[in-house]
Parts: structure tokens; sequence; C-alpha cells
């Protein structure tokens, strides 16, 4: 398949890149959902892209490969073996060659050539702890319904973000990174204090993660509840007597302002079911009472386990998809709830909010406009696009939520005859896929309220369509929190890789790099590389400062109660080498 372009306005003194871009713009512009302007495009490639004069654009690649500031090197590891692990510097993951769908052939480090680079987040779940909707109290029955690190989750965020800028090109080839990708579940309460940090943490600026009291925190970790930490007090919690540290000062620090230099990399944004439902599982048009309590001074902190499992089992199983049955909960409660200070910002944003985010200039960074979404996006009431990534690649982002509630996702008819057209127009490129749902959780089917006659799709439809086209390279999504990277063969030799990253919030709290390149002896490897915030792996108890709470944040994660140890993954869904044959 060849993918050499011609371009007759160059003849006209226009720039080249330009006018890929713009014809980009046209090809891929067709259906509901996608609007790319040529500047966009233009943005994606990483060049001309404009600069803040405030702003530093990306350090020139350095000689390939290297393994500096990412998982190869070195991971964090605990150095003690029982009890609270503190944790350390630790061996690095070596790369797995898989050779499933092709074999690799000898030589072809010598053959290859870039295609493109860029850098996944997923599962950010930037948290207001102090939402007084937060499910905190289903800890009580699953010790994982609450995690000690929540209060952490922006100055870890912007930890990796300096990562990614301390980054010199890609580990592989050297090449220069195109953008940063994140892949659903930015915020984690659907609310409008989240949205704001998820945008400064990604395209810069000053976050006070707090809501309510400026003055002070007001939530679980100050309640005087066993069940939960209480990093500040000598009440000896359930966290404390399995060896977690008491921190005096330690809940001021973390809602005090932090400052994200923001990325030095375009950025482009996928929407999970935490960004698009109230509390992640909640249909979209669900009871107005839950927007009024989340805005509300009544915060829940303490149930009984039998309730606590009565209501998650209602969560998992989506027998409340719109909330009433939350509602009728969190009544029958009200004589248990705790006062808090009212904040109009906790209130939960809609999908015109999120999008208007997007688009709002005073969180470009450094662009593209729009972080791949559009005023058509706006006009239809879609959340899903396409972009040139490079010359030879367009990226497409699907909107997996499902607005007629529960955590598992699905695609709508319309949304997946878009994308089987985007896919026929685009032959003449590789194609990378994004989403935030992989293809085993996009199981739920439920009708959405805005459109109840339209056919809700599965993950099993998508892998169908995207594996009638030979140039789909990768399908690149998170929800699960857990590294899995999946070979799939459709017949007639056609296949694609799918690449699940853990989140960041859980341990092991990882980013991935991943690298497209032409072997040059009919076979394309798609590289993966894993890589950690740029917070120490040593933490210093006495250290509160931005840095010092990002390292703390990994370690909490690392000894969360209930907390899962298989998240990373096999080493075969790490660092990774994988080979496919040219379309």
């Amino acid at each position: 398949m060849s993918r050499t372009r011609s371009v007759a306005a160059s003849a006209q003194g226009v720039h080249r890149r330009t006018v890929l871009a713009a014809a980009g713009a046209v090809s891929l512009s067709a259906g509901l959902g996608y609007a790319l302007r040529p500047t966009d495009s233009h943005a994606a490639t990483g060049t001309e892209a404009p600069v803040a004069a405030s702003r530093k654009v990306s350090p020139a690649a350095a000689l390939a490969p290297y393994t500096k500031g990412t998982t190869l090197a070195s991971v964090a590891a605990p150095r003690n073996s029982s009890g609270y692990r503190r944790l350390g510097d630790g061996p690095g993951w070596k790369r797995v060659v898989r050779s499933e769908l092709a074999a690799p052939k000898s030589g072809r480090a010598d053959r290859r050539t870039a295609l493109a680079a860029f850098v996944q987040f997923t599962d950010l779940h930037l948290t207001d702890v102090q939402h007084p909707l937060r499910l905190e109290y289903l800890r009580a029955h699953d010790p994982h319904a609450w995690r000690p690190q929540e209060a952490l989750t922006v100055p870890g965020a912007v930890s990796l973000v300096e990562r990614v800028n301390a980054l010199r090109g890609a580990p592989v080839t050297g090449a220069p990174l195109h953008f940063v990708m994140t892949t659903g579940d930015n915020t984690d309460n659907n609310a409008h204090s989240e949205l704001e940090w998820f945008m400064k943490v990604m395209s810069g600026g000053r976050i006070t993660p707090d809501s309510g009291d400026p003055r002070h925190y007001e939530g679980v970790q100050n309640s005087g509840l066993k069940l939960y930490w209480q990093p500040g007090s000598t009440v000896r919690d359930g966290d404390k007597a399995v060896g977690f540290p008491h921190l005096a000062g330690f809940l001021a620090a973390a809602i005090r302002e932090v400052r994200s230099p923001g990325l030095n990399l375009p950025w482009y944004s996928t929407v999970g079911n935490h960004d698009a439902l109230p509390l992640g599982c909640h249909g979209s048009h669900g009871d107005p009472y839950l927007a009024e309590a989340a805005i509300g001074g009544r915060k829940l902190m303490s149930v009984t386990a039998a309730e606590a499992k009565k209501l998650q089992d209602a969560v998992k199983q989506a027998t409340d998809p719109t909330g009433t049955g939350y509602r009728d909960f969190l009544k029958a409660h009200a004589r248990s709830m705790r006062s808090v200070t009212p904040d109009e910002k906790r209130a939960p944003y809609t999908q015109a909010d999120y999008l208007k985010a997007h688009l709002d200039p005073a969180y470009q960074g450094l662009g593209p406009a729009g972080h791949g979404y559009s005023s058509a996006n706006l006009d239809a009431g879609t959340q899903y696009y396409a972009f040139r990534v490079s010359e030879d690649v367009v990226g497409i982002s699907l909107d997996t939520t499902d607005p007629g509630g529960h955590y598992e996702g699905s695609v709508g008819t319309a949304q997946l005859k878009w994308l089987q057209k985007t896919l026929k127009d685009n032959q003449d490129s590789y194609v990378v896929v994004f989403s935030h749902h992989t293809s085993t959780s996009m199981t739920n089917t439920r009708p959405d309220p805005a459109h109840p006659g339209e056919r809700r799709h599965t993950g099993a439809e998508v892998v169908s369509a995207l594996a009638a086209h030979p140039n789909v390279l990768a399908w690149i999504n998170g929800h699960v929190h857990k590294n899995v990277i999946t070979p799939h063969q459709a017949s007639g030799g056609r296949s694609f890789w799918e690449i699940s990253t853990a989140s960041h919030i859980d341990h092991p709290q990882l980013a991935r790099v991943v690298e497209l390149v032409d072997n040059k002896d009919g076979t394309i490897s798609v590289f993966t590389t894993l890589i950690e915030s740029a917070a120490p792996h040593r933490t210093d108890y006495g250290d509160l400062s931005q840095t010092g709470l990002a390292a703390l944040y990994r370690e909490l994660a690392y000894n969360a109660p209930g907390a899962h140890r298989t998240l990373a993954g096999d080493a075969g869904d790490r660092n990774t080498e994988l080979v496919l044959k040219k379309g």
C-alpha cells in the first residue's frame, strides 16, 4: 500500500505540511462529530505550531535508543519485604518482542524509519476529594473503594507532565514526540472543579486542588472515622494499623496551590465515563437531586458494610442508571450526613461544558485549538473526531461512554458509521484509534436517552470494523487500570494490536510512549515504553513540597488496602515491540 502523497499546491509556494493538513481536513471531516481545521492538523505535527513566548518547545531528540527516564532503566520497587512498603529504585522492565501477528525479521533495526511517536495518558482521575457525592463509604465493604492517595491526584499528574517534558524524544527511534493523548477518566466526579484542574494540569497554570472552605480541608480524612487514613490525627485508624504513617500537615499540603508547567507538546483529549457521567456511572440525564446535592452542604461519610455492599452491587449491576436509587439512599441517610461548606464549583459539567473548556483559548497550551474537538462537535453534540498525526498516520478518537448510564461502554450507530466511513476515506494512511473503554469492556448497550431509537454497539463490533481495514495498526485505550496488550487477527491476514494502559491513580501509576515504525521489510513495529512520573522513587515524610507529595502519591498507591498487585501486567504487556504485517 502506497502512502506517498503528491501535493499540487506546493508549486504555488505553499508549505507542504500546511497543504497536507488542509487535505487531511477535507478527507477526514466527513460525518458528524469531526471538524478539523488545517491549523489543528498543523499543530499535531509538532513542528510549526504557534508557541507562546513564555513556553518552551520540545527539546531536540537525543541519539536513540535511550532508557533514561523510562521503566526500561528503573521502576519504583519496595525496599522492605513485609508490612507497609517503602519504595526505592528497582530494576527496569526489559523490552519484549511479540510476534503473534507477524514474524520479526533480522536486520530491521538498521532499516526502520519512524512514522510517528506520541504519549498516552489515561485514567488520571483528578479528584475533588471533598465532593459531597463521593462514595468513599463503600470502603466499609470493599477496602479499595476509597484510596488513601486520592488527595494527591493533582501533584501526581503534574509530575507526570514534568516527566514527559524531560523526555529526549522517542526512546527507540529518537524521533520527536508529536503529541500527548489522554484516553479518558481525566476527572473523577464529573465536577467543574476537577475539569478546571485537568485543563490547567495539561496546558499549564496554578491549581488549588481544594473546594468548599478555602481555609481548611473538609472530608473523610479529618473525620475521625477509623474507616479512613487520618494522617494528621492520633486516631488509630485501620490504615495506620497496617503501617500508614502519621503525617502532620499532610491535608493542608494536599490542598495547597501547585503549579503545572503544562505539556511542552500539543495534546489531545478523549472522553471517559467519569468525565461524561456523574460518579462515572449515572446517566447524563439522571436525577436532578444529585446535581443539587453536589453543590450542597451535606456529606455522607459512613454507612454499614451491608448497606455499602447493596449500593456497590447496584452500581456494578447497573440497576440504577438514572441515579434515582442513589437519591433515595442519600435521603434515607440525611440524618447521618455531616455539614460541609457548599460550593457551586462542584456542580456536574455537561458534554457542552466539557467541549467548551477544551475550546477555551485560556487552556490552549501548545494546542491544537480545541485539543481535537471543534465547534462542529459542540453544534452536533458529539465527542468523537479524527486528526492527522503525521504525514503517514491518522488518529481517530472515539466516544465510548454510554449516556444511558453504567461504567461500561458502547458506541451508537451514527458513530460506528462515521468510524467506518473515516477508515474508508483514509485508506492511504495508517490509522491509530483511541478510546477510553477496551474492546472487552464495551458490553453496555443501554439506549441513549437523547437517541432512544438508536442501537448501541459493542466492542466486538468495533473490533470487526477495525479489522476490515488493513491500515489500522493499533487501538489504544484505558478504563481497566491495567496494562494489557491483545493481538487481533482477522481473516485475510488483517490484524492490529489493542494496547490498554494502566491508570495514573492506582499503582503502578504509568503512562505510555508509543512509536510506529516501518521496518522496510513488509512489517510494521509498534513500540511501547512505559514511564512513571518524574517524582523520586524514595519518599521523605518531612518533604510535603509539590514534588514530595507526588512521590508520596506513588508510595501510598502501592500500599493502598485492597489494591491489586497485577495491574502492571505481564512482561509482554509493558515495554514491547509489537510486530504486524503491512496492509
